[in-house]
């Protein structure tokens, strides 16, 4: 099979399956840990971070800037099973549609846009602001999960991970001596890649690490918005994430910068090789909202 850029797939063998959580609570450890966490220069700092409804921040808003700790754009979702939040975390797929079940937004689309932690603890999807001002902490969202065990059939040293067919469809793409190259809005260097390494690549996100605002500016990483696809270089996320020299990793950013050393934008892999296989190049506005039209 073929997609619409003319990429050769497996998609007609795959299957599609539900999952499905509730949307997440934000929360800190318990008593008698302090709330605060540490900033890079050792200042405490007392921040929102991941989890529950985001009503104001989207997918292609800046990702730096906010009084923020790695806040997820628009919902985060997860199981209270840990294995069934496993299952979720790994199945659901960048791109994938997600239907809210219950509540007053029942009824709601909305889209797979990210995954979180490194631990893997929730799936971001991206719903409209009208549906998330109806929205309650515990609403059942629904996923028609679709990605898990694609190929591209001419390039298989390219490991997919976590992207569906629909986005796959939709990339900036083009064959470079032998190799297949994609679009992206930025390269990130390998020493500046953070928290994660070591880690699973089967869900969670690896992190850009921001503490050093110079190399930011220099390189315009300063400006990436949420929803941005962005190569990491010498990064191989095969099965876990760790430097190797010629590898590379290309991913969306989907969650805000923090304070914390190593915990930068946060990025969910969706495709990496390990030794030239895959390029990119830069597409300047390669962006979820505009590649996937996702509604405001």
């Amino acid at each position: 099979m073929t997609t619409n850029n003319g990429i050769a797939t497996n998609q007609r063998d795959l299957v599609t399956v539900s999952v499905a959580g509730e949307i997440a609570h934000p929360g800190f450890p318990g008593l008698p840990a302090e709330p605060y966490r540490l900033a890079s220069d050792g200042t405490p700092f007392l921040l929102p971070t991941y989890g529950g409804i985001v009503y104001n921040v989207s997918v292609g808003d800046p990702a730096f800037g906010w009084a923020a700790d790695c806040v997820h754009p628009g919902i985060s979702i997860s199981h209270s099973d840990d294995n069934k939040n496993r299952g979720l975390n790994v199945f659901a797929c960048i791109g994938n549609r997600a239907r809210v079940m219950t509540g007053g937004a029942s009824g709601a689309m909305g889209m797979v846009t990210g995954k979180s932690g490194r631990f893997s603890e929730q799936v971001i999807v991206h719903m409209s602001r009208e549906a998330r001002a109806q929205m309650a902490v515990g609403d059942q969202v629904l996923i028609k999960a679709e990605g898990t065990g694609l190929t591209l059939t001419e390039h298989p040293e390219v490991s997919l991970k976590g992207i569906s067919p629909r986005l796959l469809a939709v990339l900036p793409s083009q064959e470079e001596d032998g190799h297949i190259a994609f679009g992206v809005a930025a390269h990130v260097p390998a020493h500046l890649v953070g928290a994660g390494l070591g880690l699973t690549s089967e869900g969670g996100s690896i992190h850009i690490q921001s503490t050093d605002r110079a190399i930011l500016n220099e390189l315009k990483l300063d400006q990436l918005k949420l929803g941005d696809l962005i190569a990491l270089e010498d990064t191989d996320s095969r099965y876990n994430h760790g430097y190797l020299r010629g590898a590379r990793a290309i991913g969306v950013v989907a969650s805000t910068d923090g304070p914390r050393a190593g915990y930068g934008p946060g990025i969910a892999v969706i495709m990496t090789a390990p030794a030239g296989q895959l390029g990119s190049f830069l597409a300047p506005g390669t962006n979820l909202a505009d590649l996937l039209e996702m509604a405001p």
